[in-house]
């Protein structure tokens, strides 16, 4: 195996009609569970891939074969053979997977209820609405969404030029809608747009809020270099500077790594900022007795501090730090209904993106991936 509470306005969800755990799963002691899944596995052997991410809690990562970011699963979905890819993270990340994998693999989601709030914030009749009043005034603003969004706003910013982009290779985004445009609308979190604004040099930067776009004049933002909109990551939010200078007041000499979610102020007094591949080798790669704390979702803290014992790993804001809530959705009860109904030949929970959105978000992912080539 490699190891690669607030709360949600469910109108930010993005999936109806969901299907429930059985009642029969509800209550299933851990043991118990554990065996289920462990026996599910061992009859589906290669035909079933289990990706868990980052931020998933323990007994989710223990019977995943990779652990990982959101891209980096899709990734080894695409490089796995198994038919079934039983992707345990939210919305956004099975449907992004469902993109770059072949037609004959069938993606599978443990709970429709795991929903990213932050890629909800940015709904595809708000962009529109944003979008025909930008482009009524100015006829160069090219889209960049990050990866932590739908599939219907990948293609459509492939649809109008523009790209995805991660929180490892945003700044090669920007450069690439600069090179193309003569502004760049950044969805949906506005802490990584202006971070990543504000390490290129770039000034002229705006906000645009969707929840009230009387508050923004479209000729006005249209005139800034990068235009962000009004989303945010809950968890990353959360961070604020005294919780750095408490840190360092309370432990001296230990080393912050924080997620580029977060405010600026935050990461503009962090020691290293980076992606949670990032936080997981900065952690890997300390000297033993060093003391890290870190910046982003509390079980990959908890997952750090239990895979690297001899490094000290500390939540970045203690007992006020908080878990994902759309993560905490996919619990190892429904892992168990989903693996148990593969093995009675009934995928549950299959995501699959529309062919046209595929294809024009495929276009999106594409474009990205030629900024590394």
């Amino acid at each position: 195996m490699e190891t690669a509470d607030l709360e949600t306005d469910l109108s930010l969800f993005k999936y109806d009609n969901l299907e429930q755990l059985p009642a029969t799963y509800r209550d299933l002691e851990p043991d118990e569970r554990t065996e289920r899944i462990e026996a599910a596995l061992a009859e589906l052997g290669e035909d079933v891939v289990v990706l868990g991410h980052n931020y998933q809690r323990r007994e989710i990562v223990e019977h995943a074969d990779f652990v990982g970011d959101s891209y980096q699963l899709s990734k080894r979905a695409a490089e796995a053979d198994a038919p079934y890819v039983v992707f345990c993270g939210v919305t956004f990340m099975a449907e992004s997977a469902d993109i770059i994998t072949d037609d004959d693999q069938q993606v599978l989601l443990p709970s429709m209820e795991a929903s990213c709030p932050m890629a909800g914030m940015a709904e595809a009749l708000q962009v529109d609405a944003a979008w025909a009043e930008l482009t009524a005034v100015a006829d160069d603003v090219v889209p960049v969404t990050y990866m932590n969004s739908y599939a219907d706003l990948k293609a459509f910013c492939a649809e109008h030029g523009g790209l995805v982009c991660t929180s490892s290779n945003a700044d090669r985004a920007f450069e690439y809608a600069l090179d193309r445009g003569e502004t760049v609308l950044f969805l949906p979190d506005k802490h990584l747009g202006e971070n990543t604004a504000h390490r290129l040099g770039i000034e002229g930067v705006v906000e645009w809020d969707p929840w009230d776009p009387e508050s923004t004049d479209a000729a006005a933002a249209a005139e800034a270099n990068v235009i962000l909109w009004d989303g945010y990551c809950q968890v990353h939010e959360r961070f604020r500077p005294e919780h750095v200078e408490q840190v360092r007041e309370d432990h001296p000499g230990a080393g912050v790594v924080v997620h580029p979610e977060c405010r600026r102020e935050v990461v503009e007094l962090a020691d290293v900022v980076g992606s949670t591949s990032t936080i997981r080798e900065t952690v890997a790669d300390a000297d033993p007795g060093e003391t890290w704390a870190i910046g982003t979702e509390l079980h990959l803290a908890n997952h750090l501090d239990r895979w690297y014992p001899e490094v000290e790993v500390l939540p970045l804001c203690g007992d006020a730090c908080m878990d994902c809530n759309a993560m905490r959705q996919i619990d190892p009860n429904y892992l168990a209904w989903i693996l148990e109904g593969l093995v009675d030949g009934e995928p549950r929970n299959v995501v699959e993106v529309a062919p046209e959105e595929k294809e024009l978000a495929q276009v999106a992912l594409d474009r990205m991936l030629e900024l590394e080539a």
